[in-house]
């Protein structure tokens, strides 16, 4: 694979999916460093106390809808509140199990999502996210 991030995080509430969609990003050489919340607040956390060092932030924010307290939707809305060099770092890719046309519809309108991906995530999915991201550059 020709394309590497630097850093991603997964911001899910499910262990095993986080367990699971870091060994594939592992098996393909996605990232440098995969860092890991189960929660939204413990990744809002991580932002706010990185936000001066933007080489320690993520790159891709894999970011699950459906967590308690701190949901994806809550989520978005606090990423709001960071700065502009933040909210241009960060690029958000929707990781969720929702089937929903209207609620993938929603999330995609949001300016701060990148992509949405269903769960569980793959190879192929990575290699197309890649690919759109250097399009992007």
């Amino acid at each position: 694979m020709s394309f590497k991030v630097e850093r991603v995080m997964l911001v899910d509430d499910n262990e095993i999916d986080n367990f699971v969609t870091r060994r594939i990003m592992e098996g393909i050489d996605f990232a440098e460093d995969v860092i890991v919340m189960t929660s939204g607040k413990g990744a809002l956390d991580f932002i706010t106390e990185n936000k001066d060092d933007i080489d320690a932030l993520p790159d891709i924010i894999f970011l699950d809808l459906n967590m308690p307290i701190v949901d994806g939707f809550l989520f978005l809305y606090e990423f709001d509140d960071f700065s502009d060099d933040v909210k241009e770092k960060c690029n958000i890719v929707v990781l969720s199990s929702v089937i929903e046309q209207s609620t993938i519809d929603k999330i995609l309108k949001n300016e701060y999502v990148f992509d949405f991906i269903p769960k569980p995530i793959t190879e192929d999915a990575l290699h197309k996210l890649a690919e759109e991201l250097t399009v992007g550059d």
